[in-house]
């Protein structure tokens, strides 16, 4: 009597397939980065070629007030004297980054992306453009780079508690960062209170976002070295024995 294989190992999809969280966190934050970089420009221009008063300047001009909106009017940094041409070089570079998360994300040297990154934040992008892009490009700097040593940075504990945040930390940061302009058309006197807690941990989750990615990353790395049938424990032998006796 022939023995039946009950064994089969499930099939892995081929790794050439399998998009990395790396690669999304930077497509997706990149993207970000390139269109905060093209709404600061977009204001900036409005102002014509006035000078700035400093370094720190607001994209949205004088028609906003700092204190009661609660964006704050847009702050950014520029060393550009002239804020039509801070908003110029601000749109081509957030051009270029748009361009770039579109479709060179996977390419190699793509942590020179980082150096166009602090280029949109010194003329004008905007302070979260900047969080956006540099947690853009250190993922982008992952993505061909072994994932494994995350998990002997981390330790195994600490990676499976990060990696099991993926992707749902992330998606609940989108969901606020868009709920948020629907929270201030509501109740901009809600939105103002929050600003100043949100503006404090957004560094802190974004930190925890690209950690969990790169240990989301490094255990798909480990799952796809293991063996993919269940390890041998002696009943297949046994039941040949059972089946030879009858």
């Amino acid at each position: 009597m022939a023995r039946q294989d009950t064994h089969r190992p499930a099939r892995r999809p081929a790794d050439g397939k399998q998009v990395s969280a790396a690669r999304i966190l930077a497509a997706a934050f990149g993207a970000g980065a390139g269109l905060l970089g093209l709404e600061h420009g977009f204001f900036e221009t409005r102002q014509g070629s006035a000078t700035p008063g400093g370094l720190v300047i607001h994209a949205i001009g004088s028609s906003c007030q700092p204190h009661t909106a609660w964006h704050g009017c847009e702050p950014a940094l520029t060393v550009i004297p002239s804020f039509r041409a801070t908003g110029i070089a601000a749109m081509l570079l957030a051009l270029a980054v748009l361009i770039w998360a579109a479709a060179f994300v996977n390419r190699q040297h793509d942590g020179l992306i980082l150096l166009l990154l602090v280029a949109l934040f010194l003329a004008g992008g905007g302070f979260t453009t900047f969080w956006f892009g540099l947690l853009a490009g250190i993922a982008a700097t992952q993505i061909t780079a072994p994932p494994a040593r995350w998990r002997t940075w981390l330790g195994p504990a600490l990676t499976r508690l990060l990696a099991r945040l993926w992707p749902w930390l992330f998606i609940a940061y989108l969901a606020w960062a868009a709920g948020s302009w629907m929270i201030a058309a509501i109740s901009n006197a809600v939105m103002l209170h929050l600003t100043p807690a949100v503006t404090a941990a957004t560094p802190f989750v974004l930190v925890l976002i690209l950690l969990s990615a790169l240990a989301h990353d490094s255990q798909q790395s480990q799952a796809a070295q293991q063996p993919e049938g269940p390890p041998p424990d002696g009943r297949d032998e046994l039941m040949e024995v059972r089946h030879g006796q009858d």
